[in-house]
Order: structure tokens, then C-alpha cells, then sequence
């Protein structure tokens, strides 16, 4: 098949979080199984605007807003070239339908419901604009068209308050993590969190949580990882026992997440939490509000704690703590093992070839 990939960022973007993860996971097995792959997204500053990797061509071009008409009209020139399209939904789709052909296959691939979070990053006016397109204006773009979400909660979030009728497919997240070598896990308590540094993460629920945390374990340390618009801010308020990685690299950042007590994540909500996963493989457990996404992946009693919101989280880490047990660690092993890239590309091919696919993790 000739695939194209359309995602507002690649891996190598600055801005790269896990739908970039996602799609590239995707992309380079697709092209490894013999199909013709190309990776359409934003370029940002200092990127080639061409260029090809494992066997997959990458084609950049816009910005953050300007990406979405100049990827239409790219696709409008190209219309009878492709048989499938994968149309990402990183708050809005690209609405591919308008400008293809009518026999090619478009996908709406969706990580998770914006709505609410439009409001934390934007104006009013533009955040209402922002739910227009992701409601009304995709449900009728996507009509005739199959989607694929990745997680039961994203599901659910798109039938309650984006009205979406169509048939929708769940294709989970893999995990694949770096190999640190032996880790050690940290003598004393060590919390870790990963992830994009933006607002509704709310990593600030969790440096407010270190304080009080420190009163009953002094010696308690806190890593937080990533790099976004708000690592300025949060720098410059860090109590102390934090540290703010930025960037590292999967060996080091596997290395640091495997010497941690606990993963913590305070988003307001994911398409699934590919952190999550990535810590359980390293026998990990997360601590997590109870939101869309985060539910999916986090096995309450198992493989960590979900809290309900508004909880206050320190209150959350600390009984998670004295909790805490070795049977965590083999669970979360055990449930990072159930999740493969390989296998989420067999389920993606094999929706994009029309055949029916068998309920799998979804039925779990």
C-alpha cells in the first residue's frame, strides 16, 4: 500500500511527545513490511524540510497552525497517490477527507478528547473555535470514515462530548524502553515524572505535593523529566530535593526511571500515558488522577494508584508509599509485556487491508 502519515509534529520535533511516538512507531513498521510510507508533518526551525529514514520519506512543511493548509493542499496535488491516509488528531484532524480522492481510506487516528483542554492554552475565543472543529466540523468530515483511538476512555470521550457516531477501532500503544543496564533502585524514596512540560500536565500539583512529602521522608528525592513552554517557570519555583532533567536521552532516562519508587503523572488527561507503560516495563508503578486515559493504563491495585480528582496529591504518593510492595513491580512487568509496537502495526494493517480485526487488549 502507498501510506501516508500525517501528524502536526515528527519524533525529531522539539515539541515531541507521545502522538509523535505513536505515528513514527507505526510509520517505520509499516515501511519495514514492504508498504510505501510517507511521514507528513510541521517543519520546525533548523529541520530539513525533506528527508527519508528507515525507508520511511519525512516531508516538513509549516508551523503550527500553517501546517494544517499547506498539508491539505499538498495532499490535494498528490490526491490519487495514496490508498490510505492516517489523519492524526492532535486536538484537530487535518480533515484530509476534503481534499482526497474518494476511494482512499482515511483513518482518523485519536489520542484523546481536546475539549477541555483548549481552554488551558488558549484565549477563549480561539479555545471555542478549537471545540468547533474538534466536534461538529470533524464528526461531518469523518462521517464515512473509519477511526482508530487508543485507549477505551478516548473511545468513550469521543461518543459523550464529540457526538461521534462512526465505527472506531482501538489500536493501543506499544512500549519499547532503552536498556540501562542494572539499575538499582534508589535507597531512599524517589519519585520520577515524565513527560511534556506543558499546563495540563500540572506538574505544579506535584512540586506542591514535595514539601510536605519531605516532612516525613527527609530524604525523599524528586526527578522530573521532559522539556516544554512551562520549564522556565517551573525551574524557577523548584523546591528543594527537585530536579529538572529537561531532555535525556532513552538510556538515561531509563536508567533514572528504574532507580524511582514511584512514576507520578498529575494530567488532567491522556490518550493513554505513554509514560506509564514505559515505567511499568521498568517495574514501576504510577501514581495518577483518575482521568481519561491514565485509567486505562494504570491497573489500580496492581500496577499503581488512581486517585479521584481533586484529591490532594501528596496525600495520594504518601499512601501509595506504605503501600508499596514487591508484587508492584512484577505486575507492572508483566503488564508493560502485553503491549508491543509489532502488535499495534499488525492491528493497523489489518484494518487499513479491510479485514475485521478480533476484540484483543481492549476485552481485557
Amino acid at each position: 500500500m502507498k501510506i501516508a502519515v500525517v501528524n502536526w509534529r515528527d519524533p525529531w520535533h522539539p515539541q515531541a511527545g507521545g502522538a509523535e511516538t505513536y505515528a513514527w512507531e507505526l510509520a517505520r513498521r509499516f515501511a519495514r513490511s514492504g508498504h510505501e510510507v510517507c511521514f507528513v508533518t510541521a517543519r520546525a526551525p533548523g529541520q530539513s524540510g525533506k528527508d527519508t529514514v528507515q525507508d520511511v520519506r519525512i516531508v516538513r512543511m509549516g508551523g503550527v497552525f500553517t501546517v494544517y493548509p499547506m498539508v491539505l493542499c499538498w495532499l490535494l496535488a498528490r490526491r490519487g497517490r495514496f490508498d490510505v491516509v492516517l489523519d492524526c488528531q492532535n486536538g484537530i484532524p487535518f480533515f484530509t477527507p476534503w481534499v482526497v480522492r474518494r476511494g482512499t481510506r482515511v483513518f482518523c487516528v485519536m489520542h484523546h478528547v481536546h475539549d477541555r483542554q483548549f481552554g488551558v492554552h488558549m484565549p477563549g475565543w480561539l479555545a471555542a473555535f478549537g471545540r468547533f472543529l474538534e466536534g461538529p466540523v470533524a464528526r461531518w468530515s469523518y462521517r464515512r470514515h473509519e477511526s482508530v483511538a487508543v485507549s477505551p476512555s478516548t473511545v468513550q470521550a469521543m461518543r459523550e462530548r464529540l457526538g461521534w457516531r462512526g465505527t472506531v477501532h482501538i489500536v493501543p500503544n506499544g512500549v519499547s524502553v532503552a536498556q540501562p543496564g542494572e539499575v538499582v533502585r534508589s535507597p531512599a524514596p524517589r519519585l520520577v515524572c515524565v513527560g511534556r512540560l506543558v499546563a495540563h500536565k500540572r506538574v505544579d500539583l506535584l512540586l506542591d505535593a514535595v514539601e510536605s512529602l519531605r516532612e516525613r521522608w527527609p530524604e525523599l528525592r524528586v526527578d522530573v523529566v521532559g522539556r516544554g513552554p512551562e520549564e522556565p517557570r517551573l525551574r524557577a519555583r523548584l523546591p528543594e530535593g527537585v530536579t529538572l532533567h529537561g531532555y535525556l536521552s532513552e538510556e538515561d532516562k531509563a536508567r533514572l526511571v528504574g532507580q524511582a519508587w514511584l512514576h507520578v503523572s498529575a494530567s488532567q488527561g491522556e490518550g493513554w500515558g505513554l509514560s506509564v507503560l514505559e515505567s511499568a516495563a521498568l517495574g514501576v508503578p504510577t501514581v495518577a488522577y483518575d482521568v481519561d486515559g491514565l485509567r486505562d493504563a494504570v491497573r489500580p491495585g496492581e500496577t499503581g494508584w488512581l486517585l479521584p480528582e481533586g484529591t490532594d496529591l501528596a496525600k495520594g504518593i504518601a499512601a501509595a508509599l506504605d503501600e508499596l510492595d514487591h508484587t508492584y513491580t512484577v505486575k507492572c512487568r508483566e503488564w508493560a509485556d502485553r503491549f508491543s509496537w509489532d502488535r499495534s502495526a499488525d492491528r493497523f494493517t489489518a484494518l487499513m487491508l479491510g479485514h475485521d480485526v478480533e476484540p484483543g487488549w481492549e476485552a481485557r
